[in-house]
């Protein structure tokens, strides 16, 4: 069933989605947004709830339910990732269909803001029950996309593999190949060079932004990243080589620390063979809390969101927080540690590495014309050390923090595409 939600807040009153409309209304008063604006873009242009049945292996029929949402299409097409987790809900996705909107636009690429979601163990299934899944789901929500309407990508638990199953669900229903209809694709099949990391490199773009900016040497910062995946687990690596000192990382289920420092290409190893990095040898065992009240110099959230809320933000000892996960600090800790003088680098501008190098890619499928990954790189670089210091010199001039610069260019720039459009009828 398609849904529209509601214009203030959310009946399951989801920590996600209540900071991301607090986030929204405070920076919409600052800039004295016009009502009529505000009330648009606090709620979602379209809700799309599914039920997935799929085949098991043992030949019964299993039901999860799935979600797409649209925020906003004002300044292009739809644009956002899939994640599977056992936990997604309606309100989580709505979140990060709007951090999307305002990302996409913080940025400056042509995109609205989606979300979708499957609420799904991914463990307890095998490969082939996956596949079947993930066709499943793409059937469900082909109403809405496609390359001019709506472009999936990957999020938490999928991958290339995963986004190659959906664009040939969407191709086979069309009667020929799409490339452009999801970004995260391997490169056989119109991929992206540079995609798979670029997430995690544009975080590293932004720590080195902030470093710069306070005035600080690469090879003298000690970095704890918490949720050692797809982005943290390459961001690690990437600072790692750069001259950092990474002594802390977590994954789902342990954390390591050594305050010497740790060595990420030993520690995919082990994960690699252990499935985690649970009893790697050579660091100190530690929670996902205790990572992230580590006295280092820049911690990294890189997991899942609401993990640093009122009950541990005093705790928090890093002077600099680059937000690789979405909305990894609640609306009020966020007060807190902007109060104690933290240095945040948000969400919707340090993890846009991702959506930006999604667009590069949706080009190349579109023109069928491919970069080499150093052009991609560089033109990644660029993007997002423009927006940075677009963000950081708005914060100076207006007195603002980083996040609520961040909104008011994210939101300013949907704000203008909507006045300029109008509303019809």
């Amino acid at each position: 069933m398609v849904t529209n939600a509601g214009s203030h807040g959310d009946p399951s009153g989801d920590s996600p989605w209540e900071t991301a409309l607090a986030q929204l209304d405070e920076v919409a008063e600052l800039m004295d947004l016009a009502p009529g604006v505000h009330e648009t873009l606090r709620a979602p242009k379209r809700s799309l709830i599914v039920s997935v049945p799929f085949r098991m292996d043992d030949g019964t029929t299993k039901v999860v339910q799935g979600y797409r949402v649209h925020h906003n299409v004002t300044r292009g097409p739809a644009k956002g990732g899939i994640r599977y987790y056992q936990h997604v809900n309606l309100a989580e996705i709505k979140a990060l269909a709007m951090w999307m909107t305002w990302k996409c636009a913080i940025v400056n690429i042509p995109f609205g803001g989606a979300k979708g979601g499957v609420q799904v163990a991914v463990r307890e299934l095998s490969r082939a029950e996956l596949e079947r899944m993930t066709r499943r789901y793409a059937s469900e929500i082909l109403p809405l996309i496609g390359p001019e309407r709506d472009i999936p990508a990957p999020d938490m638990n999928t991958d290339e593999e995963i986004m190659s199953w959906i664009m040939d669900t969407y191709s086979t229903n069309q009667g020929y190949s799409v490339p452009g209809v999801v970004t995260g694709k391997p490169v056989a099949i119109g991929g992206s060079r540079g995609r798979r990391g670029a997430t995690s490199r544009g975080v590293m773009y932004m720590i080195f932004s902030t470093l710069k900016t306070l005035g600080r040497g690469i090879d003298e910062i000690s970095i704890a990243i918490q949720g050692y995946g797809k982005v943290g687990g390459f961001a690690a690596q990437l600072l790692h080589d750069a001259g950092c000192r990474v002594v802390a990382v977590s994954d789902v289920d342990s954390g390591l620390y050594n305050e010497r420092g740790l060595d990420p290409e030993a520690i995919n190893r082990h994960k690699r063979e252990a499935g985690t990095v649970k009893d790697f040898p050579g660091a100190e065992k530690i929670t996902n809390r205790e990572l992230l009240e580590i006295d280092c110099d820049v911690l990294v959230p890189a997991a899942i969101e609401g993990v640093i809320t009122v009950k541990n933000a005093d705790e928090i000892k890093a002077p600099i927080i680059c937000e690789a996960a979405n909305g990894p600090i609640t609306f009020e800790a966020d007060k807190i540690l902007n109060d104690r003088g933290t240095f945040i680098v948000p969400d919707i501008l340090a993890n846009a590495g991702g959506v930006t190098v999604s667009y590069f890619e949706w080009v190349q499928d579109i023109q069928a014309y491919f970069w080499d990954e150093e052009q991609v790189n560089d033109r990644l670089r660029r993007i997002m050390e423009g927006a940075f210091e677009g963000v950081y010199a708005l914060a100076k001039e207006k007195d603002l923090t980083l996040r609520q610069a961040a909104h008011w260019i994210g939101v300013g720039r949907v704000a203008d595409a909507h006045l300029t459009r109008g509303l019809f009828p």
